[in-house]
């Protein structure tokens, strides 16, 4: 059976250089029933204005990926790593016993539009990282690519839990499948498009989670990308 979280059911945040969709509870937004699932903890859509960005700001204890949907983000961060994240760059950074970080749109004049997703860890006190991966168009199209693995896997960059990230980019009537395990939960979130998820229908910012054993079939419309999450935590 799947559970269906509809676009218009996020939690919203629109400031003057942010416009920001919240899947889970965030910040001032606080539902009981929306508190994640499983390790998942935030799927944050955001989008930034042209040269603003996120201050400098601390997390602990939380594995923190970036996924740029358009534009270019830039990273820094306490651990001395700087660098520019754009379409097909994932980017992992382990906050663990503590780092600081910001995130900034560099162009004068192009929105950037970005996911940001956190995962619980399994233990708190992990030491702090960053690891940040290129996966090419053609490894993302008509397949489900992992992108972010416990063991980073087929050179996908590692989270401290027991999940696995797949991405795809889908043409217009192409499906791909995934078997979900028992005693696994998948979460799906529809980036961008409109897809048929075993046959309901969802659209950009829609999301769905299961923990039925069983196939999962992707089958995009008139095109998408979408995250499937894999998770045993």
């Amino acid at each position: 059976m799947l559970s269906i979280r509809k676009n218009d059911a996020r939690f919203p945040t629109k400031i003057d250089w942010l416009n920001s969709k919240h899947t889970f509870s965030f910040g001032e937004h606080y539902d009981p029933k929306h508190m994640g699932f499983r390790s998942l903890r935030v799927i944050n859509e955001d989008r930034v204005r042209a040269a603003s960005g996120f201050p400098t700001h601390g997390h602990k204890d939380m594995e923190i990926l970036s996924w740029v949907l358009g534009g270019q983000l830039e990273h820094k961060d306490s651990l001395g790593t700087g660098s520019i994240i754009r379409p097909g760059d994932l980017q992992r950074m382990s906050a663990g016993t503590g780092v600081r970080h910001s995130e900034w749109n560099p162009s004068p004049n192009e929105e950037v539009h970005f996911l940001q997703i956190w995962l619980l860890p399994e233990k708190p006190g992990n030491a702090a990282g960053y690891e940040q991966k290129t996966f090419e168009p053609k490894d993302l199209t008509n397949r489900l690519r992992l992108v972010a693995s416990r063991d980073g896997r087929d050179g996908t960059v590692t989270v401290h839990q027991d999940a696995a990230l797949y991405v795809a980019r889908l043409e217009a009537k192409a499906s791909v499948s995934h078997e979900l395990a028992k005693g696994r939960g998948a979460w799906i979130h529809v980036a961008r498009g409109d897809v048929s998820l075993n046959g309901t229908a969802l659209s950009a910012g829609d999301g769905a989670s299961t923990e039925d054993a069983g196939p999962l079939t992707l089958v995009a419309g008139s095109g998408a990308e979408v995250l499937l999450f894999d998770l045993g935590g």
